[in-house]
């Protein structure tokens, strides 16, 4: 009996996720790590920047910019495999966080540059069409469509570089 218990209690934790909570030592180790990765960048030093993106990545599993920037390290590295499961990381954070914040046009656009990364041109059309149909008075998400947006990213001589 005893061992059904502890059985079930490790089913319970193994669909629960096994998540900790992030904590604010967390998030300071994740800011070191990533002030490291950028004068790596700096220096074009991408397996030091692609390390400590992941590592900063580890820490805050919620940060999408952090694994975007993974995602564009390891492009840098010709890693496309690593760079698409970094990019699908990033989305799936920028959807959660998103959902807490439906109105942050910032994580909105980022969004859908991830989906442009991905290759999902015509999600990231819809993302935004669709924020903008339940917005229609918001100014910058109105600019955005108004000047082309999602044209301008795919206009981007960069973006093939770090596109997997």
């Amino acid at each position: 009996m005893k061992s059904r218990i502890v059985a079930a209690g490790a089913a319970a934790l193994v669909l629960a996720g096994c998540r900790k909570d992030i904590t604010t030592h967390d998030r300071e180790l994740a800011a070191e790590h990533l002030s490291e990765a950028r004068f790596a960048v700096t220096l074009q030093d991408w397996p030091r920047a692609a390390d400590l993106y992941a590592k900063a990545s580890e820490l805050t599993p919620d940060d999408g910019d952090t694994w975007m920037k993974l995602g564009i390290a390891r492009m840098r590295l010709h890693d496309a495999g690593g760079a698409r499961s970094a990019y699908k990381s990033a989305l799936s954070a920028l959807r959660d966080a998103l959902k807490r914040r439906p109105d942050d046009d910032a994580t909105l656009f980022e969004e859908a540059t991830v989906l442009i990364l991905l290759s999902r041109v015509d999600e990231a059309r819809a993302l935004v069409a669709d924020a903008a149909a339940r917005r229609p008075d918001d100014r910058q998400l109105k600019g955005f469509i108004d000047d082309k947006g999602i044209d301008r990213v795919l206009a981007r001589p960069e973006l093939k570089d770090i596109t997997p």
